[in-house]
C-alpha cells in the first residue's frame, strides 16, 4: 500500500510544522496535486531542471524541497522562460512540489540542529526565537480501571512535559454519573438507567504542537463511547523554537582549524573566513542559509564565531569590527537536509506500513565554482 500525498505531507509536517515558518515564507504545496498515491518521493535542496529530470527517471510523483520553486511572484507563466519551462516540465511529468523552508530551519531536530550536530556543538540553544508553543491543560474523566491505559496514551503522544520532567499529571478520584439514552452503546451500564462509576480525573499539560495527536490518542485509549474531557489554554509559556543554534565546541580551536572543521563537516568545497586565523573559537552560532542579519544576534549570544551563508562585504566588515569571526560555507551547505529528511520520512512511512520509498537527491545544485 502506497501513501497518498496528503499523508506524506502530514508526516512531513510532524517534523516541520507549518506554523513554525516565519511570516510570508513560501512553504507548502507549490506545484501539482497531493491527491494521489505516491510510490516514490525525492528530497531535494533546490528544484531545477536537473532535479526534475532526476525525479522523472526515478519515477517520483513528489519532490519535497527546502527552497521554493516559486519564490518571486509570477506575472505570467510563459514556457519560453526558465521559470515557466520548469513549471511546465513538472506539470508534464505530473510531479508535485512541496516546500518546507523556515519551518524546517526552526524545527527541533531540523536543519539548524543537523548543522550544529555536524559541527559537534554541545549545550545548544536557539539563536533567535520564532515561535513559542502555547500550553493547554487537558482534564479527562476515566473509569478507575482504565486510568493507567489512558495516562500512558497521553504521555506517549507528547503530553505531560514540564521543563525537564516528563509524564507529569495530577489525579483525583471521584464519582461520575450518567444515563445512557436510546441508541447508545455504553461501555458501562444500561440504556435508560442512571449509573454511578468510580472515576479518576486526570489532568496534564499539552503543548499546542501535539494537541491534536494527544486528544486523538486519548480518545482511542478511552473505553467510553462518549468521552468527557476539558481542554483550555494556559498563561504559562511553553518551549521556544527558533532560527539558528548556539553551542560550545568540545574544546577551543584556532579559527583556521575551525574553518576546516566546517568545510569537512558540511561537505562544502570551500569556505570564506572573516577574522584572525589564530583567534580561539569555542562558542559558535550556526544558521543555515543567508544569515548576515544575525551577526548582532550571534555577538549578543557571546559567540566567538558565526557559521552562515551569503555574507556580503559590508556585513563582513561589521562582524570584523565587532570582533566576531565568520565562516561562510555558502547557502548550499543546507544540502545536509537531503539525507536527513529522506531518512526521517522513510522511517515514519515504514512505521505506518506504507511501501512508499523516499530518496535523497544526488544532484549538486551549488552554483559557485572556484578557479
Amino acid at each position: 500500500m502506497y501513501a497518498r500525498g496528503e499523508t506524506v505531507v502530514q508526516l512531513m509536517e510532524r517534523l516541520a510544522p507549518k506554523h513554525f515558518a516565519v511570516p510570508d515564507d513560501k512553504i507548502g504545496l507549490q506545484v501539482g496535486t497531493l491527491r494521489k498515491e505516491m510510490r516514490r518521493v525525492l528530497v531535494a535542496l533546490d528544484v531545477n531542471p536537473a532535479v526534475v529530470a532526476e525525479a522523472g527517471e526515478l519515477g517520483a510523483e513528489l519532490i519535497i524541497a527546502h527552497h521554493a520553486v516559486i519564490y518571486r511572484p509570477l506575472a505570467h507563466l510563459q514556457t519560453d522562460t526558465p521559470a515557466g519551462a520548469l513549471a511546465a516540465d513538472l506539470l508534464r511529468r505530473d510531479i508535485a512540489v512541496y516546500v518546507a523552508h523556515t519551518n524546517l530551519d526552526t524545527a527541533e531536530g531540523g536543519m539548524n540542529d543537523w548543522m550544529a550536530e555536524a559541527l559537534e556543538l554541545e549545550g545548544r540553544g536557539v539563536l533567535e526565537e520564532v515561535h513559542t508553543d502555547q500550553l493547554f491543560k487537558l482534564a479527562v474523566f476515566v473509569p478507575r480501571t482504565h486510568q493507567e491505559t489512558v495516562r500512558s496514551a497521553l504521555f506517549g503522544a507528547g503530553a505531560g512535559w514540564i521543563g525537564n520532567y516528563s509524564q507529569c499529571s495530577f489525579n483525583v478520584e471521584g464519582t461520575g454519573t450518567f444515563r445512557p439514552e436510546e441508541g447508545s452503546e455504553p461501555f458501562i451500564g444500561q440504556a435508560g438507567k442512571r449509573e454511578s462509576v468510580d472515576e479518576v480525573r486526570i489532568e496534564t499539560v499539552v503543548p499546542n504542537s501535539v494537541r491534536k495527536a494527544v486528544v486523538q490518542a486519548m480518545l482511542k485509549a478511552h473505553p467510553y463511547e462518549e468521552v468527557a474531557y476539558d481542554l483550555y489554554p494556559m498563561d504559562l509559556k511553553g518551549r521556544s523554537f527558533g532560527l539558528g543554534r548556539v553551542g560550545m565546541l568540545p574544546a577551543a580551536e584556532p579559527l583556521d582549524a575551525f574553518a576546516e572543521r566546517v568545510k569537512r563537516a558540511l561537505n562544502v568545497p570551500f569556505v570564506r573566513i572573516v577574522g584572525d586565523p589564530a583567534k580561539p573559537i569555542r562558542k559558535v552560532a550556526v544558521l543555515g542559509g543567508s544569515g548576515a542579519r544575525y551577526i548582532r544576534h550571534a555577538k549578543f549570544a557571546g559567540a566567538d564565531a558565526l557559521v552562515t551563508g551569503d555574507i556580503d562585504y559590508h556585513s563582513a566588515q561589521d562582524a570584523e569590527a565587532a570582533g566576531l569571526a565568520l565562516v561562510d560555507p555558502g547557502h548550499n551547505a543546507e544540502k545536509i537536509m537531503k539525507p536527513k529528511v529522506a531518512e526521517w520520512l522513510q522511517a515514519r512511512l515504514r512505521e505506518k506500513g506504507y511501501e512508499t520509498e523516499v530518496f535523497a537527491s544526488g544532484i549538486d545544485t551549488e552554483p559557485f565554482r572556484l578557479r
